[in-house]
């Protein structure tokens, strides 16, 4: 419960740090009880965050830990970008993934689909996928569970 309480107080300091940015929080994992590893996500609409970024963030996010003194003792603080390996899981991410393979998961009429293609178009309600026997099939953002990219070989 602490655990869950201190991952939303996290959110909510990291999204302060990040206002008036051009980045955006993705995710918060909090790992470990005796010393806790702080993972933050961060992502950016138009291009990638930096190691210099991170560093900044994570400067301006610990200070803040810190002072709302959420753990008791030491912990590890880790700014990162999500990396491919990680699913989009903002909307705001789809956009600088188009013309790139992605794998998708989705939901229609109750059955679990997955649809592996190029991401040709994305709007605010639907992403379109282009399959390599040129299918072309729209997935609503609602009906989407996992949307993963490939990297390119």
């Amino acid at each position: 419960m602490v655990q869950k309480k201190n991952e939303q107080t996290i959110k909510d300091l990291a999204k302060s740090v990040l206002q008036g940015t051009d980045f955006f929080l993705v995710d918060v994992e909090v790992k470990g009880s005796r010393e806790p590893v702080v993972w933050i996500y961060v992502d950016a609409e138009k291009e990638g965050i930096n190691m210099d970024q991170c560093a900044d963030i994570s400067q301006e996010l610990g200070f803040l830990m810190d002072a709302h003194e959420l753990f008791n003792g030491r912990y590890r603080l880790n700014v990162s970008s999500p990396g491919l390996s990680r699913p989009l899981t903002d909307r705001r991410q789809y956009p600088k993934n188009t013309g790139r393979k992605a794998r998708v998961k989705f939901k229609i009429n109750g059955n679990y689909e997955k649809l592996e293609g190029t991401l040709q178009k994305v709007d605010e309600k639907k992403v379109v996928l282009k399959t390599d026997e040129d299918e072309t099939t729209s997935i609503a953002f609602d009906q989407i569970v996992e949307t993963k990219i490939i990297p390119a070989l």
